[in-house]
Protein backbone atom coordinates (compact mmCIF):
# COMPACT_ATOMS: atom_id res chain seq x y z
CA UNK A 1 0.00 0.00 0.00
CA UNK A 2 1.36 3.41 -0.96
CA UNK A 3 1.78 5.90 1.86
CA UNK A 4 -0.21 9.12 1.75
CA UNK A 5 1.16 12.65 1.81
CA UNK A 6 -0.47 15.97 2.37
CA UNK A 7 1.76 18.25 0.32
CA UNK A 8 2.30 21.95 0.89
CA UNK A 9 -0.48 24.50 0.61
CA UNK A 10 1.02 25.69 -2.64
CA UNK A 11 1.90 22.90 -5.06
CA UNK A 12 5.04 22.83 -7.18
CA UNK A 13 2.95 23.84 -10.20
CA UNK A 14 1.95 27.11 -8.53
CA UNK A 15 -1.66 26.18 -7.73
CA UNK A 16 -3.37 25.80 -4.40
CA UNK A 17 -5.81 22.92 -4.12
CA UNK A 18 -8.81 23.43 -1.84
CA UNK A 19 -9.00 21.07 1.10
CA UNK A 20 -10.87 17.95 -0.08
CA UNK A 21 -11.52 16.72 3.46
CA UNK A 22 -15.13 17.84 3.43
CA UNK A 23 -17.88 17.89 0.83
CA UNK A 24 -19.66 21.04 -0.24
CA UNK A 25 -22.81 19.82 1.54
CA UNK A 26 -20.87 19.64 4.82
CA UNK A 27 -20.46 15.86 4.99
CA UNK A 28 -16.92 14.48 5.28
CA UNK A 29 -15.50 13.09 2.05
CA UNK A 30 -13.51 10.38 3.83
CA UNK A 31 -14.90 6.85 3.37
CA UNK A 32 -14.91 6.32 7.14
CA UNK A 33 -17.60 8.98 7.40
CA UNK A 34 -19.98 6.77 5.37
CA UNK A 35 -19.99 3.55 7.34
CA UNK A 36 -22.31 0.78 6.31
CA UNK A 37 -22.12 0.93 2.55
CA UNK A 38 -20.65 1.97 -0.75
CA UNK A 39 -21.44 5.35 -2.26
CA UNK A 40 -20.76 7.11 -5.52
CA UNK A 41 -21.42 10.30 -7.40
CA UNK A 42 -20.89 10.41 -11.18
CA UNK A 43 -21.61 13.85 -12.59
CA UNK A 44 -20.67 16.80 -14.75
CA UNK A 45 -20.01 20.41 -13.82
CA UNK A 46 -21.42 22.68 -16.53
CA UNK A 47 -18.46 25.06 -16.26
CA UNK A 48 -15.99 22.29 -17.14
CA UNK A 49 -17.02 21.04 -20.59
CA UNK A 50 -15.36 17.87 -21.76
CA UNK A 51 -15.04 16.40 -18.27
CA UNK A 52 -16.90 13.78 -16.23
CA UNK A 53 -16.26 13.41 -12.49
CA UNK A 54 -16.64 10.39 -10.22
CA UNK A 55 -16.08 10.32 -6.48
CA UNK A 56 -16.81 7.00 -4.81
CA UNK A 57 -16.12 4.36 -2.21
CA UNK A 58 -16.47 0.74 -3.31
CA UNK A 59 -16.03 -2.46 -1.33
CA UNK A 60 -17.84 -5.27 -3.15
CA UNK A 61 -18.35 -3.53 -6.47
CA UNK A 62 -16.12 -4.71 -9.32
CA UNK A 63 -15.88 -3.09 -12.74
CA UNK A 64 -15.81 -5.64 -15.58
CA UNK A 65 -13.46 -5.21 -18.51
CA UNK A 66 -14.42 -2.04 -20.35
CA UNK A 67 -12.86 1.03 -21.94
CA UNK A 68 -13.51 4.76 -22.24
CA UNK A 69 -13.62 7.14 -25.17
CA UNK A 70 -11.53 9.61 -23.17
CA UNK A 71 -8.81 9.48 -20.52
CA UNK A 72 -9.09 8.22 -16.93
CA UNK A 73 -7.22 9.87 -14.04
CA UNK A 74 -8.08 8.05 -10.81
CA UNK A 75 -6.72 9.44 -7.53
CA UNK A 76 -6.93 6.91 -4.70
CA UNK A 77 -7.71 8.46 -1.30
CA UNK A 78 -8.17 5.35 0.81
CA UNK A 79 -7.85 1.57 0.71
CA UNK A 80 -6.47 -0.15 -2.38
CA UNK A 81 -7.80 -0.23 -5.93
CA UNK A 82 -6.71 -3.19 -8.06
CA UNK A 83 -6.72 -2.33 -11.75
CA UNK A 84 -6.33 -4.97 -14.44
CA UNK A 85 -4.65 -3.62 -17.58
CA UNK A 86 -3.40 -5.25 -20.79
CA UNK A 87 0.16 -5.24 -19.45
CA UNK A 88 -0.62 -6.48 -15.93
CA UNK A 89 -2.27 -5.68 -12.62
CA UNK A 90 -1.66 -2.53 -10.58
CA UNK A 91 -2.50 -2.12 -6.88
CA UNK A 92 -2.97 1.58 -6.17
CA UNK A 93 -3.13 2.70 -2.55
CA UNK A 94 -3.68 6.03 -0.85
CA UNK A 95 -1.63 8.70 -2.63
CA UNK A 96 -1.47 6.80 -5.91
CA UNK A 97 -2.88 7.86 -9.25
CA UNK A 98 -3.97 5.67 -12.16
CA UNK A 99 -3.63 7.03 -15.73
CA UNK A 100 -5.45 5.23 -18.54
CA UNK A 101 -5.49 6.29 -22.19
CA UNK A 102 -8.60 6.22 -24.41
CA UNK A 103 -9.92 2.83 -25.51
CA UNK A 104 -7.59 0.85 -23.24
CA UNK A 105 -9.57 -2.09 -21.78
CA UNK A 106 -9.30 -2.47 -18.01
CA UNK A 107 -11.01 -3.83 -14.91
CA UNK A 108 -11.16 -2.49 -11.37
CA UNK A 109 -11.97 -3.99 -7.98
CA UNK A 110 -10.97 -3.77 -4.34
CA UNK A 111 -7.40 -4.77 -3.56
CA UNK A 112 -7.98 -4.80 0.21
CA UNK A 113 -10.84 -5.93 2.51
CA UNK A 114 -11.84 -2.33 3.22
CA UNK A 115 -12.27 -1.59 -0.48
CA UNK A 116 -11.09 1.70 -1.92
CA UNK A 117 -12.09 5.34 -2.18
CA UNK A 118 -11.10 7.59 -5.04
CA UNK A 119 -11.73 10.76 -6.98
CA UNK A 120 -11.63 10.31 -10.75
CA UNK A 121 -11.48 12.70 -13.69
CA UNK A 122 -12.55 11.63 -17.17
CA UNK A 123 -11.22 14.34 -19.53
CA UNK A 124 -12.17 14.20 -23.20
CA UNK A 125 -9.38 13.73 -25.78
CA UNK A 126 -9.84 17.30 -27.05
CA UNK A 127 -9.33 18.71 -23.55
CA UNK A 128 -6.10 16.78 -22.99
CA UNK A 129 -4.85 17.64 -26.49
CA UNK A 130 -5.35 21.36 -25.85
CA UNK A 131 -3.49 21.25 -22.53
CA UNK A 132 -0.68 19.19 -24.06
CA UNK A 133 -0.27 21.66 -26.93
CA UNK A 134 -0.05 24.61 -24.54
CA UNK A 135 2.19 23.13 -21.85
CA UNK A 136 4.35 20.39 -23.40
CA UNK A 137 6.41 19.77 -26.48
CA UNK A 138 4.69 16.47 -27.22
CA UNK A 139 3.93 15.77 -30.85
CA UNK A 140 1.14 13.65 -32.21
CA UNK A 141 -1.58 12.43 -29.86
CA UNK A 142 -0.55 13.01 -26.26
CA UNK A 143 -1.11 10.28 -23.71
CA UNK A 144 0.39 8.59 -20.69
CA UNK A 145 3.33 6.20 -20.97
CA UNK A 146 2.87 5.00 -17.38
CA UNK A 147 -0.32 3.70 -15.85
CA UNK A 148 0.52 4.30 -12.20
CA UNK A 149 2.44 6.81 -10.10
CA UNK A 150 2.78 7.45 -6.38
CA UNK A 151 2.00 11.16 -6.46
CA UNK A 152 0.15 12.55 -3.40
CA UNK A 153 0.35 16.07 -4.83
CA UNK A 154 -1.49 15.02 -8.00
CA UNK A 155 -4.06 13.23 -5.83
CA UNK A 156 -4.53 16.42 -3.83
CA UNK A 157 -5.02 18.43 -7.01
CA UNK A 158 -7.61 15.97 -8.36
CA UNK A 159 -9.49 16.20 -5.06
CA UNK A 160 -9.25 19.96 -5.39
CA UNK A 161 -10.96 19.86 -8.79
CA UNK A 162 -13.84 17.90 -7.25
CA UNK A 163 -14.15 20.16 -4.24
CA UNK A 164 -14.07 23.36 -6.30
CA UNK A 165 -16.66 21.97 -8.73
CA UNK A 166 -18.93 20.92 -5.85
CA UNK A 167 -18.66 24.44 -4.44
CA UNK A 168 -19.43 26.01 -7.81
CA UNK A 169 -15.99 27.65 -7.97
CA UNK A 170 -15.43 27.53 -11.73
CA UNK A 171 -12.16 29.48 -11.71
CA UNK A 172 -10.51 27.18 -9.16
CA UNK A 173 -11.91 24.00 -10.72
CA UNK A 174 -10.73 24.89 -14.23
CA UNK A 175 -7.32 26.06 -12.98
CA UNK A 176 -6.65 22.94 -10.91
CA UNK A 177 -7.87 20.67 -13.71
CA UNK A 178 -5.37 22.15 -16.14
CA UNK A 179 -2.56 22.15 -13.60
CA UNK A 180 -2.96 18.46 -12.71
CA UNK A 181 -3.27 17.29 -16.32
CA UNK A 182 -0.21 19.34 -17.33
CA UNK A 183 1.72 17.97 -14.34
CA UNK A 184 0.92 14.37 -15.23
CA UNK A 185 1.67 14.88 -18.93
CA UNK A 186 5.07 16.43 -18.14
CA UNK A 187 5.99 13.66 -15.70
CA UNK A 188 4.40 10.61 -17.29
CA UNK A 189 3.33 11.67 -20.78
CA UNK A 190 4.40 10.89 -24.29
CA UNK A 191 2.99 10.54 -27.80
CA UNK A 192 0.62 7.63 -28.24
CA UNK A 193 1.72 5.05 -30.84
CA UNK A 194 0.69 5.80 -34.39
CA UNK A 195 -1.60 3.15 -35.80
CA UNK A 196 0.07 1.07 -38.47
CA UNK A 197 -1.80 -0.27 -41.50
CA UNK A 198 -4.11 -3.00 -40.29
CA UNK A 199 -3.24 -6.62 -40.90
CA UNK A 200 -5.93 -8.96 -42.22
CA UNK A 201 -7.06 -9.99 -38.72
CA UNK A 202 -7.24 -6.38 -37.55
CA UNK A 203 -9.24 -5.39 -40.62
CA UNK A 204 -11.67 -8.20 -39.88
CA UNK A 205 -12.00 -6.99 -36.28
CA UNK A 206 -12.67 -3.42 -37.48
CA UNK A 207 -15.40 -4.64 -39.82
CA UNK A 208 -16.91 -6.73 -37.04
CA UNK A 209 -16.92 -3.74 -34.70
CA UNK A 210 -18.61 -1.55 -37.32
CA UNK A 211 -21.28 -4.18 -37.92
CA UNK A 212 -21.97 -4.60 -34.22
CA UNK A 213 -22.07 -0.84 -33.71
CA UNK A 214 -24.69 -0.48 -36.44
CA UNK A 215 -26.81 -3.30 -35.00
CA UNK A 216 -26.58 -2.83 -31.24
CA UNK A 217 -30.24 -3.62 -30.67
CA UNK A 218 -30.27 -6.81 -32.75
CA UNK A 219 -26.73 -8.15 -33.15
CA UNK A 220 -25.96 -11.36 -35.07
CA UNK A 221 -24.63 -14.48 -33.42
CA UNK A 222 -20.89 -15.08 -33.54
CA UNK A 223 -21.34 -17.64 -36.32
CA UNK A 224 -23.55 -15.28 -38.36
CA UNK A 225 -21.09 -12.44 -37.88
CA UNK A 226 -18.19 -14.63 -38.97
CA UNK A 227 -20.11 -15.76 -42.06
CA UNK A 228 -20.85 -12.16 -43.04
CA UNK A 229 -17.15 -11.36 -42.75
CA UNK A 230 -15.98 -14.47 -44.55
CA UNK A 231 -14.06 -15.98 -41.65
CA UNK A 232 -14.47 -18.60 -38.94
CA UNK A 233 -15.92 -18.00 -35.46
CA UNK A 234 -12.70 -18.82 -33.60
CA UNK A 235 -10.58 -16.75 -35.99
CA UNK A 236 -12.96 -13.83 -35.44
CA UNK A 237 -12.79 -14.26 -31.66
CA UNK A 238 -8.99 -14.18 -31.73
CA UNK A 239 -8.81 -11.19 -34.09
CA UNK A 240 -11.37 -9.17 -32.13
CA UNK A 241 -9.75 -9.80 -28.76
CA UNK A 242 -6.31 -8.96 -30.15
CA UNK A 243 -7.65 -5.67 -31.54
CA UNK A 244 -9.89 -4.51 -28.68
CA UNK A 245 -8.78 -6.43 -25.61
CA UNK A 246 -12.11 -8.19 -25.10
CA UNK A 247 -14.34 -10.63 -26.99
CA UNK A 248 -17.19 -9.32 -29.16
CA UNK A 249 -19.94 -9.99 -26.60
CA UNK A 250 -18.12 -8.03 -23.88
CA UNK A 251 -17.36 -5.20 -26.30
CA UNK A 252 -21.05 -5.14 -27.32
CA UNK A 253 -22.19 -4.72 -23.69
CA UNK A 254 -19.71 -1.88 -23.23
CA UNK A 255 -20.89 -0.22 -26.46
CA UNK A 256 -24.53 -0.53 -25.41
CA UNK A 257 -23.76 1.16 -22.10
CA UNK A 258 -21.93 3.99 -23.90
CA UNK A 259 -24.92 4.53 -26.18
CA UNK A 260 -27.27 4.40 -23.20
CA UNK A 261 -25.21 7.10 -21.48
CA UNK A 262 -25.69 9.43 -24.42
CA UNK A 263 -29.43 8.76 -24.45
CA UNK A 264 -29.73 9.35 -20.71
CA UNK A 265 -27.76 12.58 -21.03
CA UNK A 266 -30.30 13.70 -23.63
CA UNK A 267 -33.13 13.05 -21.16
CA UNK A 268 -34.33 9.63 -22.33
CA UNK A 269 -35.97 7.55 -19.60
CA UNK A 270 -33.92 4.50 -18.52
CA UNK A 271 -36.62 2.04 -19.66
CA UNK A 272 -36.66 3.59 -23.15
CA UNK A 273 -32.87 3.73 -23.31
CA UNK A 274 -32.66 0.06 -22.35
CA UNK A 275 -34.79 -1.05 -25.30
CA UNK A 276 -33.15 1.39 -27.72
CA UNK A 277 -29.67 -0.05 -27.17
CA UNK A 278 -30.69 -3.71 -27.11
CA UNK A 279 -31.09 -4.64 -23.44
CA UNK A 280 -34.16 -6.74 -22.72
CA UNK A 281 -35.59 -4.36 -20.11
CA UNK A 282 -34.61 -1.72 -17.55
CA UNK A 283 -33.31 -4.20 -14.91
CA UNK A 284 -31.02 -5.64 -17.60
CA UNK A 285 -29.70 -2.13 -18.33
CA UNK A 286 -29.45 -1.36 -14.59
CA UNK A 287 -27.24 -4.38 -13.96
CA UNK A 288 -24.72 -3.77 -16.73
CA UNK A 289 -24.77 0.03 -16.50
CA UNK A 290 -24.08 -0.01 -12.75
CA UNK A 291 -21.26 -2.52 -13.13
CA UNK A 292 -19.51 -0.49 -15.84
CA UNK A 293 -20.28 3.13 -14.89
CA UNK A 294 -20.40 2.69 -11.12
CA UNK A 295 -23.86 4.23 -10.56
CA UNK A 296 -27.35 3.17 -11.77
CA UNK A 297 -28.80 4.74 -14.94
CA UNK A 298 -31.52 6.62 -13.03
CA UNK A 299 -28.96 8.31 -10.76
CA UNK A 300 -26.76 9.07 -13.77
CA UNK A 301 -29.69 10.70 -15.60
CA UNK A 302 -30.76 12.73 -12.56
CA UNK A 303 -27.23 14.13 -12.14
CA UNK A 304 -27.28 15.31 -15.75
CA UNK A 305 -30.57 17.06 -14.96
CA UNK A 306 -29.04 18.62 -11.82
CA UNK A 307 -30.80 16.30 -9.41
CA UNK A 308 -29.48 13.65 -7.05
CA UNK A 309 -26.27 14.23 -5.10
CA UNK A 310 -24.85 10.92 -3.89
CA UNK A 311 -25.87 7.33 -4.60
CA UNK A 312 -25.44 4.94 -1.67
CA UNK A 313 -25.20 1.36 -2.86
CA UNK A 314 -25.88 -0.40 0.42
CA UNK A 315 -29.55 -1.13 0.81
CA UNK A 316 -30.52 1.04 -2.14
CA UNK A 317 -33.25 -0.09 -4.46
CA UNK A 318 -33.06 -0.23 -8.25
CA UNK A 319 -32.55 3.01 -10.09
Amino acid sequence: MIGSGTGDAGGPDGAVAPDAGARADGAPAAPSARKGGEWARHWRYAELPGLDLLRARYVRHAFPRHSHEGYVLGAVTGGVERVGLPDGVVDAGDGGIIMINPEVPHTAQAGAPEGWAYSTLYPAPQLVAGIAAETTGLTGTAGFTETFAADPEAVRLVNGVHRAAEEGNALAADSLLRVVIARLLRRHGGPLPVRTPAAAGARTAERARALLESRLASPPSLEQLAQELGTGPFALLRAFKNAYGMPPHAWLTDARVRRARRLLEAGTAPAEAAVAVGFTDQPHLNRHFTRIVGVPPGAYRRERAGGARTYKTAGAGPS
